[in-house]
């Protein structure tokens, strides 16, 4: 009941949009009835968390993504999105133990192949093409090298609003069926 307050009155502020803010809360339900504590919209050394959960020494951060182009990209939406996803795993992954992007059914996310896999397989010409993509859009502050090394995505979940559900997904697993739904 804390949680939808303190939604409500931010959405009444206009800090949150009412279909990222209805899919947050579906989101820390899951969480909640894993056992976690949730913190929505939470600081984190200078950046705004969409969700933050703990539970005993572990951490996870689940940023909301609803596939929303701004009308400054019309021309370049899908380089503006992937550009945004990889901006987002490279810059929250570090402040918890987990990282996980959230995603509305009908938006299939373009995680690069990169962040699919450990980060110490990664290799300096992903790690380059990774940081281009990010400062085409993303420059204050510009996304370091260091972060984008280090980054990892553990989960996506995909969030069912009319039914108000969540499935988990293994990030490989949802980036085959990805692949296949793009066909």
């Amino acid at each position: 009941m804390q949680l939808r307050e303190e939604l409500m009155g931010k959405y009444s502020r206009n800090e949150v949009k009412i279909n990222h803010t209805v899919m947050e809360i579906i989101c820390a339900k899951y969480l909640i009835q894993l056992g976690f504590d949730v913190s929505l919209e939470h600081s984190l050394n200078s950046i705004s968390t969409d969700i933050y959960a703990q539970k005993g020494m572990g951490s996870l951060i689940v940023e909301v993504e609803t596939g929303f182009v701004p009308p400054d990209h019309a021309l370049d939406p899908m380089t503006y999105l992937k550009a945004r996803i990889t901006s987002k795993i490279t810059r929250y992954s570090s402040y918890a133990n987990k990282f996980v992007l959230a995603s509305p059914p009908h938006y299939i996310m373009q995680v690069p192949p990169s962040l699919t896999k450990p980060p110490r397989f990664r290799t300096e010409e992903e790690v380059a093409h990774m940081k281009e993509l990010c400062d085409l859009y993303y420059t204050n502050p510009p996304v370091s090298f260091e972060e984008i090394r280090n980054a990892r995505i553990h989960s996506i979940y995909v969030v069912d609003v009319d039914n108000g559900t969540l499935r988990e997904w293994d990030v490989n697993e949802y980036m085959g069926k990805a692949a296949l739904w793009a066909l």
